[in-house]
């Protein structure tokens, strides 16, 4: 089955604009089949994902966390949980503000601790070429990063797998799946 999919999307359960219920009826209007609420570990609310068993939809929707993790500065990680599969996507390198060795060396060195999957390719949504490359040795992912109505649904990962979390989550650390912005 085809699927299209946002690995990194935020509610007003951390510092997101939308509410749950909004981000779910943006992203199925778009067209989008799962998405992944990652949410700000340190500003999240209790208990707030609790609705997302309560919302009427066909969206797969994965509850995760955006970790801030300390290495040689504060870097953040997505940790996506499925129903046994866990996946961990490191961040918007981009936005780290350092030269690109440097930032591989974050990744590489944070990879030691964390069991890394993916690695970003893009920041808020837009393409970092310089990520993308075999000298980061993990999958690349496009994601949105979205914090509002206008973030989302500006690159997204797509792949033909079965309808179900764990089966989407071993396509992305398989990297079965490929890449795509909007134009």
């Amino acid at each position: 089955m085809h699927l299209k999919g946002a690995l990194h999307v935020h509610t007003t359960c951390s510092d997101g604009n939308l509410t749950i219920r909004q981000v779910v009826s943006v992203y199925e209007n778009l067209g989008f089949d799962f998405i992944a609420l990652t949410d700000h570990d340190f500003l999240i609310k209790p208990g707030c994902y609790s609705e997302v068993g309560l919302i009427e939809t066909d969206l797969i929707i994965f509850t995760g966390v955006e970790l801030t993790v300390f290495e040689k500065g504060y870097i953040h990680v997505n940790k996506i949980n499925g129903e046994k599969e866990v996946l961990h996507i490191f961040n918007h390198p981009g936005e780290l503000g350092l030269n690109f060795e440097k930032v591989k060396d974050r990744i590489l060195e944070v990879s030691k601790r964390i069991p890394i999957d993916a690695v970003e390719i893009t920041s808020k949504g837009f393409k970092c070429p310089e990520y993308n490359t075999d000298e980061i040795p993990f999958h690349k992912v496009a994601t949105d990063d979205s914090h509002n109505r206008m973030g989302c649904g500006r690159a997204w990962i797509e792949m033909d797998c079965r309808r179900n979390k764990d089966s989407i989550l071993r396509a992305i650390k398989r990297g079965s799946f490929w890449n795509c912005y909007k134009s």
